[in-house]
């Protein structure tokens, strides 16, 4: 199945989650700015993250979005004012 490119971007209301929530991003995706990253994603990896997320968030209080960009192969959706991060390559991200 083909890849597809998220943007993951949260508001946790704890500081102690607010960083397992930072921490597990950083195992899926690259770090646009601090609460957003950009992941590109299997099903199977898709699954494990939201697993993975939903078991550390208190869902009475944060929020977390996950939005489908569509097929990594697709042209880039971002558009930058200012300092331009380097947007991961397509493919998958080996941590």
């Amino acid at each position: 199945m083909a890849r597809r490119r998220f943007v993951l971007a949260y508001d946790i209301m704890d500081d102690r989650r607010l960083r397992k929530v930072h921490s597990c991003a950083k195992t899926y995706g690259y770090s646009l700015q601090y609460s957003v990253f950009i992941c590109d994603l299997d099903p199977m990896e898709l699954t494990r993250l939201k697993w993975d997320l939903g078991a550390l968030i208190a869902h009475g209080e944060d929020r977390i979005a996950l939005i489908d960009l569509g097929e990594v192969t697709a042209p880039t959706r971002f558009v930058f004012l200012g300092v331009h991060p380097v947007l991961p390559r397509q493919g998958p991200t080996i941590v």
